[in-house]
Formats: C-alpha cells, sequence, structure tokens
C-alpha cells in the first residue's frame, strides 16, 4: 500500500488546468485566491514572485513554485510592484507597455483542483509558498518532468492529449517528493518525511489505509511495529500532528466522502467499508467532518458542474 500516492490521490480532483505564456517588457500578473494549488515554472528568463506576505522572491529559468493552499500571489518583472497592484490573471494577455524588450519571461502556470473539505494532514502541513530553484543535481527526476512536459508544449506530438495531464500529474507527486527531501534536512526527525521514513508509523499508516474497516486499538497498530502502546502514540502524534485513532477516524471519512461521490452503494454499505456498525454512527461522524449529512454531500456533488479537465493556452505580452 503506497501511502502517499494514496495522499495525493485523496486530496486532487480532476486533472490540472494550465496556461503557457511569454511576457516581455513591464508586466504582472495577480493569481487567487483560489480552491486548488497553483504551480509556476519558469521555462526561460526571470521573473518575481509577490506573495501575500513576505518579501517578493526572485525566480529563474527552471525555477518551480507551487502554492499548495491557493493563497494570493503575484508573478511580475519587478520587485517594486505591489500584490495589489497587479491586474489579475485572466488567461489572456497582460497589459503592460512592452517597449522594451526587457525582463522577458516564458512560463507555465497553473491550478491542480483540490477539495479543501477533505484537506490531509499533509497538505495542511505544506508553506504557502514552496520555491524548488534549478540547481545543478538537485531532484534530477523533478527537472526531467519540467523538461518533458517543456518539450511535449513545445512541439506537439500524436498522443498529446494523454501525455500532458499525465505529465502534469507526475509533475505534480515529483514536486511533493522534492518538498519531503528538502524538509527532511531542515527538521530531521519530524514532518511528513520522518513519518513515512519510521517504520513503526509507516506500517500504522498502510495499514489504516489498506483496512479503515478494522477495529484497530493504538495497541494493535504499535504491536505492528513491537512498540508499547505509549510508546507508538507518542511517536506517531510527534510526527504527524494527530493521535493514532483522530488519524484512522480522518481517514475513514475522507475514504467514505470519495465513495460518496464515485460509487452508487447504500449509505449502510458505504458505512460498513469504513468501519462503522451502523449507518446511524457514520452519519453523525461524517456530518461532524463535513457538516452535511452522507446523502445531501452524495446529492451535492453530484449537482456540481462538470469543468474542463485542462485548458492550454499561450498568449504574447508586451
Amino acid at each position: 500500500m503506497d501511502v502517499f500516492s494514496e495522499v495525493i490521490g485523496s486530496m486532487r480532483t480532476g486533472r490540472a488546468k494550465f496556461a503557457r505564456t511569454r511576457h516581455l517588457g513591464r508586466w504582472g500578473n495577480r493569481f487567487g485566491p483560489h480552491a486548488g494549488a497553483g504551480f509556476h515554472i519558469v521555462l526561460a528568463g526571470s521573473c518575481w514572485l509577490v506573495p501575500a506576505q513576505g518579501e517578493p522572491v526572485q525566480l529563474s529559468a527552471g525555477d518551480v513554485v507551487l502554492l499548495p493552499h491557493g493563497t494570493a500571489h503575484g508573478l511580475t518583472d519587478s520587485p517594486d510592484r505591489t500584490l495589489a497592484a497587479l491586474p489579475p490573471d485572466t488567461d489572456g494577455p497582460d497589459d503592460g507597455d512592452g517597449d522594451q524588450d526587457v525582463g522577458s519571461a516564458t512560463l507555465l502556470c497553473g491550478a491542480y483542483r483540490l477539495d479543501h473539505t477533505q484537506a490531509h494532514p499533509f497538505l495542511r502541513s505544506l508553506p504557502q509558498v514552496i520555491h524548488l530553484p534549478a540547481q545543478l543535481g538537485q531532484h534530477p527526476a523533478l527537472r526531467s518532468a519540467v523538461d518533458l512536459l517543456t518539450s511535449d508544449l513545445s512541439s506537439p506530438q500524436p498522443g498529446a492529449d494523454a501525455a500532458r495531464p499525465a505529465l502534469l500529474d507526475l509533475l505534480l507527486v515529483y514536486m511533493l517528493r522534492a518538498w519531503l527531501q528538502e524538509e527532511s534536512s531542515r527538521r530531521p526527525g519530524s514532518g511528513w518525511h520522518a513519518a513515512l521514513s519510521d517504520p513503526a508509523v509507516a506500517a500504522a499508516l498502510r495499514q489504516i489505509h489498506a483496512s479503515p474497516e478494522r477495529s484497530w486499538t493504538v495497541q494493535q497498530l504499535g504491536a505492528l511495529a513491537g512498540l508499547s502502546r505509549t510508546t507508538f502514540a507518542r511517536r506517531f502524534t510527534a510526527t504527524m500532528g494527530l493521535p493514532p485513532l483522530a488519524y484512522l477516524t480522518w481517514w475513514r471519512l475522507n475514504s467514505a466522502a470519495h465513495l460518496l461521490t464515485r460509487d452508487g452503494a447504500p449509505l449502510a454499505a458505504i458505512a460498513r467499508r469504513v468501519g462503522y456498525a451502523s449507518e446511524f454512527a457514520f452519519a453523525n461522524a461524517f456530518k461532524r467532518q463535513f457538516g452535511l449529512s452522507p446523502g445531501r454531500y452524495r446529492r451535492q456533488q453530484r449537482q456540481e458542474p462538470v469543468q474542463h479537465d485542462y485548458d492550454l493556452a499561450e498568449t504574447l505580452t508586451g
């Protein structure tokens, strides 16, 4: 059971929306806030990221930025422009003056649709901005994914409609992997990298994800790695930020939400599949977490308008 893959799958809905743009001269755009996770890749040139809080960050060719919470931010040719002064992005040409061929940048910008009502603890642990600079020898898999995506966009080949969504999914995995690797060096012994590397915590996570319907106890989960109840509970809580049984409850209800959206099984059957003996107990727990009854949640999800999987636009500014 690949827990990290399930974590990513639990928070992503649909495919990414993205656009490739080239900017010349004086330019800038404001993005968000939105419900997804935004990303930017500097394909050529350079620019500045203007966050909602903090100082502007200079970006160079090959840099990758992920904004996992969809917070407001801007991209611009110069750090002297505030976020409020930048026009909102419309996936179209910016109204820069374009008098000079300076400050040029070619960007791939987009967003993954995430269901923040089902935000996994891993997603909540991520910072507002993840900046992955293009450093020689760093994160080669991520660089390869960027190169493949750039090549596919530059020279469309047969099968592009299948390749691009797959490459964007791969890009998300590699961005998160790169952040985990960097975080492990900054905060050894804590966070999700530590959780996935800790044999006791990782074993418990695999079992919880594989069999949420089982009536797990802290003692049983600790026994998987030969730890006492107290020692295991302390290690799990320290790395995950949630006690073991609180995480189990969260995962059960998160799994139920996905089943309600994608499976037509009766509510009682879904309740049993995620570990609830009665539909009544399941409904009460589900409403506490999502603010809706399971039946109403299912109806609401099915009534939402269908969105396009992804869009590709290329614009020239300047």
